[in-house]
């Protein structure tokens, strides 16, 4: 069946897989790509695909409202899937502004466009909204994250997710608009921001530099391939029941300290360092304000409902990571250039 389709934030990280995805394996659909092309937004993620006859690439801010407006007018959307957001706890403690316009008002604003759209004409629309886990809280040392947890958000990022979750169900009870949600553990693979940890402990090594690692290294998160996440959302968006929630996650618990001491072996293996080589240069920084101690996301609603499981453990998944950063050097070296340095010395420049 023939539709229109809307992915917000489709050069970023998650979302250029998610493009990929939906233009290779529906090409009945046309997948529009709506993306602002901000310092995390990038379409060399998305070469293999840039020439499809059913993918349109849209530069835009979701918090242009006459623009999304127009967009939604023009391209009589069927489906949105909305991934746009700034999304990096670090940044939001240094500028929340940006967290509050982006992840609040444009998610209003494509709520509020979808609305209009579809106003009387619910068959076959959908709202997807991805959101994270972080909406949560912290963890103790037991227990994990279910579609019922109760919100408590820690950082103008996580704050904001909440937010526009919220709103995004708002608009469900109150308006009837057709919506499905669901929140997501940390993602890693290929063509991610080196913002984030695994990729921050990629580049530092290909290049001799100290490993920052926060507080005492014990902060735990569960792992999720972003390929499998990909997939997830896809199995959502085609069998997800509206007004329901979705948790998805990959079952792979590990303290900080442990991963990066496993990804130090491993480099050190694949550049063919002395073992233990990477380990010494770990340096314990700065810890991040209000940072939360542990994630852990309870999947088995999506894995029961719809199917859907995890195919990659982490040992292997971080191989594949790791491969893809050592064969994509001019990418990593692109994307590092510039102000990405010296975001990193304010971040990381805090020695304890």
């Amino acid at each position: 069946m023939a539709k229109n389709i809307l992915i917000t934030g489709g050069a970023g990280f998650i979302g250029s897989h998610v493009v990929k995805l939906m233009v290779n394996n529906y090409p009945d659909y046309h997948i529009y790509n709506l993306d602002a092309l901000t310092y995390a937004g990038n379409l060399e993620n998305l070469r293999e695909v840039e020439n499809a006859p059913n993918y349109t690439f849209i530069k835009g801010n979701i918090v242009d409202a006459p623009f999304i407006n127009k967009l939604f007018t023009d391209h009589q959307f069927d489906g949105v899937m909305h991934l746009a957001a700034e999304s990096h706890v670090d940044r939001s403690i240094l500028s929340p502004l940006d967290f509050i316009y982006t992840n609040i008002i444009g998610t209003v604003n494509l709520l509020q466009a979808a609305k209009e759209q579809w106003k009387g004409n619910h068959e076959g629309k959908l709202f997807y909204h991805i959101s994270t886990d972080e909406v949560y809280g912290s963890l103790g040392e037991t227990g994990l994250f279910t579609e019922t947890t109760s919100y408590d958000p820690r950082s103008p990022y996580s704050a904001s997710k909440a937010s526009s979750d919220h709103l995004v169900r708002a608009y469900w009870h109150t308006y009837d608009l057709p919506v499905v949600l669901s929140n997501c553990s940390n993602n890693y693979g290929g063509f991610q921001f080196p913002e984030k940890l695994i990729p921050v402990v990629i580049n530092n090594i290909q290049n001799g530099k100290p490993i920052p690692m926060y507080g005492d290294g014990k902060y735990t998160r569960d792992w999720l391939w972003v390929g499998d996440h990909a997939r997830a959302i896809d199995v959502i968006f085609h069998k997800g029941v509206v007004g329901e929630t979705y948790n998805v996650g990959g079952h792979n618990e590990w303290k900080n300290i442990d991963l990066v001491n496993l990804m130090c072996d491993i480099m050190d293996r694949k550049l063919g360092r002395e073992e233990g080589t990477s380990r010494k240069t770990i340096t314990y920084v700065k810890d991040r304000a209000g940072h939360d101690r542990r994630y852990a996301i309870d999947a088995s609603k999506i894995e029961k409902e719809l199917g859907w499981v995890p195919s990659l453990q982490f040992a292997e998944g971080i191989e594949k990571t790791i491969d893809w950063y050592l064969a994509n050097d001019e990418w990593l070296k692109n994307v590092t250039s510039g102000a990405y340095q010296a975001y990193y010395e304010k971040q990381y420049g805090e020695r304890v």
